[in-house]
């Protein structure tokens, strides 16, 4: 009798081990990051996941990169920046991954999205002391549609949530963009998706002066967000005068850059380029990033 109870205390462990291990990430939160509601829509939280530096200290503030994943404002999780935030908390940045309204699980639009986004840029400048952040050098990244919102954060006007505390700006200090989708028009992507007022929402048709410095990254074979788009912005960014890098890959398609492909070679090649950019910028120090 106690034989069987033993073996049925082991399967019961075996199954309870197997359930735990096969437990799938969640789509909003990376594991060993602080997370914090930034905003709340409807009852539904919208949760920013924050990494430190190794070196943190209270009192000292630092520059602050956050992501925003892509998923043709449909799906997509946090998880796709997590190695970002991870590389560049590595190298004294507080880094973050923001969660925002997709179709998919809030039935929401590209505008929604949009607001998200600068509902997440706000709650960072405005919480910069708690997050040791210094609240003029926030970048924004994003990959494809999180490229997009990314780049309406700094390029587009209004969208702004209803309550929000709008004496603090939601414009980030600089643009880190991976094969965005910069023109919503029939020409470039999203266009049906989006629908009436899409230009409303296209970074591409609102270039002005004085906009946040900016670095491209995009594979001049990407079918879902065509290369010339990304060369027109690069055109009208600098008549405008603004800085605008564009970092094209010969051959390369959309998502190149994400973690855990092509042996991880146009991630690194990216984050380093990145890296470089932000030290030009004098967000990050040379001397610190290289002993690290």
């Amino acid at each position: 009798m106690k034989s069987k109870v033993y073996i049925l205390s082991a399967l019961f462990c075996l199954i309870v081990i197997s359930n735990v291990s096969g437990q799938k990430k969640s789509f909003d939160e990376i594991d060993g990051a602080d997370i914090k509601v930034y905003k709340t829509v409807d009852g539904y939280d919208l949760k920013m996941n924050i990494l430190y530096p190794k070196d943190f200290k209270k009192g000292k503030r630092y520059p602050a990169v956050v992501f925003f994943f892509g998923g043709g404002w449909h799906g997509g999780d946090v998880h796709q920046f997590e190695q970002h935030c991870r590389y560049f908390a590595s190298k004294g940045m507080v880094a973050m991954a923001a969660n925002y309204r997709v179709k998919s699980r809030n039935n929401t639009t590209p505008f929604d999205a949009v607001e998200d986004a600068k509902s997440a840029v706000r709650w960072i400048r405005e919480h910069a002391n708690e997050l040791g952040v210094k609240k003029n050098q926030i970048v924004v990244a994003g990959g494809s549609a999180g490229g997009h919102i990314a780049a309406c954060t700094g390029i587009i006007s209004g969208f702004e949530a209803p309550g929000e505390n709008l004496s603090v700006s939601s414009k980030p200090n600089a643009l880190v963009l991976f094969n965005p989708v910069i023109n919503t028009m029939p020409n470039g992507y999203g266009n049906k998706k989006i629908g009436e007022n899409a230009q409303a929402i296209s970074p591409a048709h609102h270039v002005v002066s004085k906009l946040p410095p900016t670095l491209i990254f995009h594979g001049t074979e990407d079918k879902t967000v065509p290369y010339e788009n990304i060369v027109d912005f690069q055109n009208k960014m600098e008549q405008e005068g603004n800085i605008c890098y564009v970092v094209p890959f010969e051959g390369q398609g959309h998502g190149f850059f994400n973690y855990g492909k092509s042996d991880n070679l146009y991630y690194e090649i990216t984050v380093e380029k990145m890296e470089s950019f932000l030290i030009e910028l004098r967000y990050l120090n040379p001397f610190l990033v290289f002993k690290r």
